[in-house]
């Protein structure tokens, strides 16, 4: 089942809809939607690396986008659309917590957030409802994303068909040790 569903993904990765898709979930997830894009991109890439740093470009300006609108949403619709995000999340008591991380490291949180898989949106969100300037927010976002997209797209493309045949081959242990570290990391933000 697992090598069908993979087998699905790389043929769909190449389809000409998909760089819309990509461009689509990584705008949605900076805002609202709880799927990172690199789950799309990540095949994308493997299916045609010499795509990499494209699609790492679409990646990076719809999450920009993403978190423009991210910002607009903790700036004038808090209370109607924002806290409503972050409390879907289960996120009300992190928002304190970020709240805090907003007063002592400014930007820095931002640039953190948009570099890990810290849920970008409740950064964003954040950022508008506590009034961050909003030029140094988005500046700050395309940077972060970016470095992080084009990290992966660079990566993959550099890796080429080697890293797509490894792939293919170590597809069940690859799986495995994605979800331990999916899991871990879910453990550690959740402690955090």
């Amino acid at each position: 089942m697992l090598r069908r569903l993979y087998d699905w993904t790389m043929h769909w990765a190449v389809d000409p809809r998909a760089r819309l898709a990509l461009f689509l979930i990584a705008l949605a997830e900076a805002s609202f939607f709880p799927i990172p894009p690199d789950l799309l991109l990540i095949p994308m890439v493997l299916a045609a690396p010499s795509a990499g740093l494209v699609l790492a470009g679409i990646c990076t300006v719809g999450s920009a986008l993403g978190g423009a609108l991210g910002y607009l949403i903790g700036s004038s619709a808090w209370e109607v659309i924002g806290d409503p995000i972050i409390q879907f999340y289960g996120a009300a008591h992190k928002y304190e917590q970020v709240s805090g991380y907003f007063n002592e490291y400014g930007i820095w949180i931002v640039a953190i957030a948009a570099f890990t898989p810290i849920p970008y949106k409740v950064i964003t969100i954040t950022a508008g409802a506590m009034g961050m300037p909003f030029l140094p927010f988005i500046i700050t976002s395309i940077l972060g994303r970016g470095a992080r997209f084009y990290l992966v797209g660079g990566v993959l493309m550099w890796g080429g068909e080697p890293l797509r045949g490894f792939v293919d081959r170590r597809l069940g242990l690859l799986t495995s040790g994605l979800a331990i570290l999916a899991i871990a990391m879910f453990l550690v933000i959740k402690l955090v």
